[in-house]
């Protein structure tokens, strides 16, 4: 791929990706069997992984989305951001599981869910494809999570460079320094 730098080495095949996310949606079927299930992806980065994981999930479900921009020398501090996409489906009394690409500190992921508890949910967990626990910095209700994470520097199945990258099949290292 073009602009994109050279990877060290692949992390998460195809393969293992796959089948991580089958055991998921196994999972989130039967945990939530009983009620109504609302999946709220946020954008761009969680695209493919809501994707491949509601196809995996045997039931009725409603799906929207959400999107964020970063407020410069505000978010990297606060977890605050600039909502650029907002949900339209009706929440109110439902379950809602909010789905990540990759939770770290954790500040991003605890401003959303302040925005959607606004809008009166029965409750709200998160599904995060990556989870790096030594990095949390504040208590989030992750419910399920794909693959625990160190601190590399990763690319592909949604995670990007520069806005690049996000549609490779697989997940990479990149060298920190290009990142």
């Amino acid at each position: 791929m073009d602009n994109i730098p050279e990877y060290k080495q692949i992390v998460f095949d195809e393969a293992r990706i796959k089948s991580r996310i089958k055991e998921l949606g196994a999972q989130i079927e039967s945990d939530y069997a009983d009620c109504d299930l609302v999946i709220i992806g946020v954008c761009n980065g969680a695209l493919y992984f809501m994707s491949d994981l509601t196809r995996a999930i045997n039931k009725a479900l409603q799906i929207d989305t959400i999107g964020f921009g970063n407020i410069p020398d505000t978010t990297n501090k606060t977890g605050v951001v600039r909502i650029t996409k907002h949900v339209t489906t009706d929440i109110k009394g439902k379950r809602v599981l909010l789905i990540e690409d990759v939770v770290r500190t954790g500040l991003t992921t605890a401003y959303l869910i302040s925005q959607l508890e606004a809008l009166g949910p029965a409750s709200i967990d998160v599904c995060t494809m990556l989870f790096n626990p030594d990095r949390l910095l504040m208590p989030i209700p992750i419910k399920y999570y794909g693959f625990e994470i160190d601190n590399k520097w990763l690319l592909g199945y949604g995670l990007d460079y520069m806005e690049k990258g996000r549609n490779l099949p697989f997940i990479v290292e990149i060298e920190k320094n290009k990142k």
